[in-house]
């Protein structure tokens, strides 16, 4: 009885191994990737301005390049559709060649950005009277930039499939399967265009004009398929 039990039990891994499912037959396996492209207005306006001051005194200096920034935001403050803030600034040593201080000069900027162009161009013509214009960007909100791509990730992965479907008959398969899919998303703005720029002036200067310009969305597939 003993030896009838040790030979059942020795069969069992037989027949545990008999009953594990055959591997699927493995195909050909190919990596692909696709991509989607579609031009987006650019709708967020960034500038930059500066106040630069030499004196030989460092006190006025900072004293004037404070009241001009603290003056600027002031006046930003009256446009509610554009965002003010301070930017960068510093007080530093002017030497002559001889290495002697002749002199102090200061220099302190503000930023703006928005997504109305016209009010943010009126202000600049205002604050240009008393301070330069650094530069001027313009580029895709997240905002808007999450809705094209959300968009395009349709577009991408038919794309993907279509050309799936091509290197599955170029390799003579009947059809394939997606193993692995991978969505990325990227894009790139180009520079600012500005029609006209004035320069600062002793009084308040005319609006610049602007031209914001397009950016590209893309949004594209990568990932494995395996043709049968």
């Amino acid at each position: 009885m003993f030896r009838r039990l040790l030979l059942a039990l020795a069969a069992v891994p037989f027949a545990a191994a008999a009953q594990v499912p055959p591997e699927p037959p493995r195909y050909n396996q190919v990596e692909l990737q696709a991509e989607v492209t579609r031009e987006i207005p650019n709708d967020l306006m960034n500038a930059s301005l500066y106040a630069e001051i030499s004196d030989p005194s460092a006190a006025r200096v900072a004293d004037q390049v404070n009241r001009i920034t603290a003056e600027a935001l002031k006046i930003a403050g009256e446009f509610k559709t554009v965002r003010a803030r301070s930017g960068a600034s510093q007080t530093y040593p002017v030497y002559d060649r001889q290495q002697k201080l002749t002199g102090w000069r200061g220099r302190s900027e503000i930023r703006l950005e928005s997504k109305d162009t016209q009010a943010t161009a009126a202000l600049i013509g205002k604050l240009q009277s008393t301070m330069q214009l650094g530069g001027v960007s313009f580029s895709v909100s997240p905002e808007l930039r999450r809705q094209a791509e959300n968009e395009l990730i349709n577009d991408a992965v038919a794309a993907f499939r279509a050309r799936a479907d091509i290197a599955a008959k170029a390799i003579g398969g009947r059809s394939f399967k997606i193993r692995r899919i991978g969505i990325n998303t990227g894009g790139f703005a180009p520079g600012p265009r500005p029609v006209a720029m004035a320069r600062a002036a002793p009084a308040e200067v005319a609006p610049p004009t602007f031209e914001a310009g397009t950016s590209m969305v893309q949004v594209g597939v990568n990932g494995t398929v395996e043709v049968e």
